[in-house]
C-alpha cells in the first residue's frame, strides 16, 4: 500500500461517523440504481415470456397489439370472432402441430372467463417454455367445472369445491349473471406471474351452454337448467382467437401469409415476439423515467459526498497546513483528497452491492409470487458493471473539487487562526 493511500485510509478512519454517512449515501444510491436496472431487465424478460412456444396468434382482422392484448393479456375485446370451421381447417393444416382455441366475453367479479379445451393444459407455455401446472385439483371434465388462476383463488378465497357464478360480458352485475348455472372449482393453477393467474378457465362447450337463451345479448325469459343442458352435446360456433404451434418454424411466414389472405373471412395472424416487442416499446417512456429518477438519486448521493468533503475540509485546514509544514507538496495534498473520495466511493459501492444481493435474497420470492418477476441471484451483468464503474469514476471526479481547494490554500492561511 502506497504511503498516500495509507494516509487517505487513516484520514477516513479518523472521521468514522462522517465517512460512514457518506458511504451509506453512496450505497443507498447504488442499490436504487442497480435495483431499478435489475427490475427493469427482469420485468422486460418476464413480459416477453408471458407466452412462450407459440408461433402464431390468430384472431379477427385487427392490429397486432390489440390482438395480443385480448388474446394473451385478457385486456379489451375482439373486433370480430373466428368461425369454428376456420379453426378446424387451420387445425388440420399440414404445417400445424397443435392449436389452442380461446373464447372470451364473460367475466367473474372483475376476472375474465376463458373458454378453451384440453389443448390449453397440454400446450400452453410461458416463461422459458414452462408448462402450466395445477397447484391443486385437476383439469375440468364436466360441463360446469372450472379451473381458476392463483390470483382468483387468493383474492376471492376460493378453494376446490367452491361454486362461482359467471356474468355475461365484462360488467358483473345482477341482471347479467348466469346465476342458475353455477360452476364448481375443480382445479387451481400454480402461480405463473402471467394473465393465467387472473383468469377463470372453463370448457368451450360450457361457454355455449350458458348462453342458451342469451342469443340477443340478454336473458329473455326462463333458461334451461344445468341438468337439461348436460343432456346435450354443444359444438362451438365461434371462438375469439387461437394459438398455433408449428411443426417447423420455417413454415411460420408462409402460414401467416395464408391466414392473412384467407378468403373465407378476414383474419390476422401475428408473431407473439414481434407484438410483445412493439407493446413494450409503447411503455418505454415509463422505463426511461425510472432510470432517470434512479440516476438523479445517484447524483444527489454524490453531491452529498461533495458537501461532506468540502465541509470536512474547512475543519481540516490546520491538518493540511501541518502536512505542508512537514514537507508534503501541494500535489500530495491533491492526491490525498482524491484518494479519500475514491476510497469512500469504493466502500460505498461494495456495501451497495452487498445490500442489493441481500434485498434480492429476501424480497425475490415475494416479488416472484405476487408480481411474477423473477429476481435471480446472478452475477452482475456487463451493463451493471458499467454503471458501477461510472459511479466510481464520478465519485473520484467529485474529489477533484475539494482537492483543488486544498491545493490552493497557502501555508500561512492554514496556520492562521480565524475568529
Amino acid at each position: 500500500m502506497s504511503p498516500t493511500l495509507m494516509l487517505a485510509w487513516k484520514s477516513v478512519n479518523n472521521r468514522r461517523l462522517t465517512a460512514f454517512l457518506t458511504i451509506l449515501t453512496v450505497a443507498v444510491s447504488l442499490v436504487l440504481l442497480l435495483g431499478v436496472e435489475r427490475i427493469r431487465t427482469e420485468a422486460k424478460a418476464s413480459f416477453a415470456n408471458t407466452i412462450s412456444g407459440t408461433d402464431l396468434i390468430v384472431g379477427g382482422r385487427s392490429g397486432q397489439v390489440n390482438l395480443l392484448l385480448y388474446s394473451v393479456f385478457r385486456i379489451g375485446n375482439a373486433t370480430n370472432n373466428i368461425d369454428w370451421k376456420s379453426f378446424e381447417e387451420f387445425s388440420q393444416h399440414r404445417a400445424v402441430d397443435w392449436t389452442i382455441p380461446l373464447s372470451l366475453g364473460d367475466s367473474h367479479k372483475g376476472f375474465r372467463v376463458l373458454g378453451t379445451n384440453q389443448s390449453y393444459f397440454e400446450h400452453y407455455r410461458y416463461g422459458s417454455k414452462q408448462h402450466l401446472e395445477l397447484g391443486q385439483g385437476r383439469a375440468f371434465n364436466g360441463l360446469f367445472e372450472t379451473v381458476i388462476g392463483a390470483d382468483v383463488a387468493n383474492k376471492l378465497g376460493y378453494k376446490i369445491g367452491s361454486e362461482i357464478i359467471i356474468a355475461h360480458g365484462i360488467s358483473d352485475v345482477g341482471f347479467s349473471r348466469h346465476d342458475n348455472l353455477p360452476f364448481k372449482v375443480v382445479g387451481i393453477f400454480a402461480p405463473t406471474g402471467t394473465p393465467v393467474d387472473k383468469t377463470v378457465h372453463v370448457s368451450l362447450e360450457a361457454i355455449e351452454a350458458i348462453h342458451v337463451g342469451w342469443e340477443s345479448g340478454a336473458r329473455l325469459g326462463p333458461t334451461p337448467t344445468a341438468e337439461q343442458l348436460e343432456q346435450h352435446n354443444f359444438q362451438p360456433k365461434q371462438i375469439t382467437a387461437m394459438l398455433i404451434g408449428l411443426k417447423s418454424r420455417i413454415q411460420t411466414f408462409a402460414l401467416q401469409r395464408q391466414i392473412n389472405t384467407y378468403p373465407q373471412e378476414p383474419l390476422s395472424a401475428i408473431l407473439p415476439g414481434v407484438a410483445l416487442h412493439e407493446l413494450w416499446g409503447m411503455m418505454s417512456v415509463a422505463e426511461q423515467a425510472l432510470m432517470v429518477v434512479s440516476g438523479f438519486v445517484v447524483v444527489a448521493g454524490l453531491l452529498g459526498m461533495l458537501s461532506s468533503l468540502l465541509t470536512s475540509l474547512q475543519e481540516r485546514r490546520r491538518e493540511m497546513a501541518i502536512l505542508r509544514a512537514m514537507g508534503a507538496r501541494p500535489r500530495h495534498i491533491f492526491s490525498l483528497l482524491i484518494l479519500e473520495a475514491s476510497v469512500l466511493t469504493s466502500i460505498g459501492i461494495l456495501l451497495g452491492v452487498a445490500l442489493l444481493y441481500g434485498i434480492l435474497a429476501l424480497a425475490g420470492p415475494y416479488v416472484t409470487q405476487n408480481y411474477g418477476i423473477q429476481l435471480p441471484l446472478v452475477m452482475l451483468s456487463n451493463y451493471e458493471l458499467g454503471l458501477i464503474a461510472a459511479v466510481q469514476f464520478a465519485g473520484t471526479v467529485i474529489g477533484i473539487f475539494p482537492a483543488l481547494r486544498a491545493y490552493r490554500q497557502s501555508l500561512s492561511d492554514g496556520m492562521t487562526i480565524r475568529v
